[in-house]
């Protein structure tokens, strides 16, 4: 698969909502993850956040931490995605994921600051009634996102998945591709 991404939280402070995030990230195959104004520090705080994260991501993939928003150093080109709840944001289903990108995710109990929103090039919110847990929403973010630029077939229109001959057809058009 072409393109890149990296995903992070601004202000998170339980090391258990860290952890699971990082699982999440490497799950997906995420090219780094990161923090932002992080009320933990990770070194503090690993042996919470490797309770979560059973897979030891910071092992498997690069990690970084910044004290507030103008530290932040994303690659060249690489447009910021905010996860976040607001009236003027896309709802998930509805938004074309970029090629490469970083998606920002709010604290547990509160919202992406108006700085972090200003960096955003595009804001996207899940069609939640209320704010759901900071790892949950890195999940459905990512797991959408494998949905946009996964490739697969497309679903059926009856209930269930599609033919056999349909699967084997998309993976070996997968193969050639990879």
């Amino acid at each position: 698969m072409r393109g890149y991404f990296g995903i992070g939280a601004q202000g998170i402070s339980k090391a258990a909502n860290l952890g699971a995030v990082m699982r999440t990230a490497h799950a997906f195959g995420a090219s780094f993850a990161y923090t932002v104004s992080a009320v933990t520090d990770i070194d503090d705080t690993k042996r919470g956040v490797n309770q979560t994260d059973t897979s030891h991501s910071l092992n498997h993939l690069p990690f970084y931490q910044w004290d507030n928003v103008g530290d932040m150093r994303l690659p060249m080109n690489c447009p910021l995605v905010g996860i976040e709840l607001c009236e003027n944001s896309i709802e998930l289903p509805s938004f074309r994921h970029p090629l490469s990108c970083a998606y920002i995710l709010g604290p547990e109990q509160g919202s992406l600051s108006p700085d972090m929103q200003a960096l955003c090039k595009h804001i996207v919110k899940i069609p939640t009634k209320f704010c759901i847990n900071v790892s949950l929403a890195a999940a459905l973010t990512l797991y959408d996102r494998t949905l946009c630029h996964g490739g697969y077939p497309k679903r059926p229109m009856m209930p269930g998945g599609p033919n056999l001959q349909a699967v084997e057809d998309w993976q070996a058009l997968k193969k050639r591709k990879g």
